[in-house]
């Protein structure tokens, strides 16, 4: 093997770690915060607000990704009423795409996991909360959002994981990200084992960095129950 053809074309394969990190950390970003509300209605018991979310849940843990991204990239340019209106501005670009998809779909699994914390939260620190004078949102952002946050964070850490090895999909609708630079090189020095064997030292870094850091977070977040 010659790996000189990578220390040839850094900017490549720098080009890709750039957008791969902005597509998963923006994408994760906008995920939990509405995965936050959306979780907090999912618990309902008025089937009214929680029905729909898990029809939703459903629908986007059903579909693969992959599918759901060819959906929205090459889907949406059928409808006349999206080509005809400001919507096609943002759903002609294949990273607006890559980033709704991604969206919805974690938001999808993010949801399900802050949903299992917030059942599983002790009832006697509700009841406490209620017996001081706490308000309904009060009690969901003093007591049951973090207390829910602490035990989710183990899932959750493996959906930040997820995300991160499913963002090499984005390059199936030409976006340049790792994986999308293996193509490259593998496309112009026709050398598969030095373009994709570098790809995956790049996500072998970045994985064990994420799982090093939440690690670390996960150790602090439960330091009062284990001192």
């Amino acid at each position: 093997m010659d790996f000189s053809i990578i220390l040839e074309n850094p900017d490549i394969y720098l080009e890709g770690l750039k957008n791969t990190l902005i597509l998963v950390s923006v994408s994760l970003t906008i995920a939990l915060l509405l995965a936050i509300p959306l979780a907090v209605l999912r618990t309902s018991k008025n089937v009214f607000l929680s029905k729909p979310i898990q029809v939703y849940i459903y629908c986007f843990r059903g579909v693969p990704l992959l599918v759901q991204i060819f959906l929205i990239y090459y889907g949406m340019s059928q409808f006349e009423l999206v080509k005809n209106s400001f919507l096609w501005t943002y759903f002609k670009e294949p990273y607006f795409c890559a980033i709704f998809a991604f969206v919805l779909n974690s938001c999808a699994y993010t949801t399900e996991i802050l949903r299992g914390a917030i059942e599983n939260t002790p009832h006697g620190e509700i009841e406490a909360a209620k017996a001081v004078g706490m308000s309904f949102l009060l009690r969901v952002r003093r007591i049951i959002l973090p207390s829910a946050f602490r035990r989710a964070l183990p899932a959750y850490s493996n959906e930040i994981i997820f995300m991160l090895h499913d963002s090499s999909l984005a390059s199936v609708i030409t976006l340049v990200d790792l994986t999308g630079a293996a193509r490259i090189i593998n496309s112009r020095y026709f050398s598969p084992y030095e373009a994709f064997l570098t790809t995956a030292a790049f996500y072998m870094i970045l994985t064990f960095s994420i799982a090093w850091a939440l690690k670390r977070l996960e150790i602090k977040w439960y330091a009062h129950l284990i001192r």
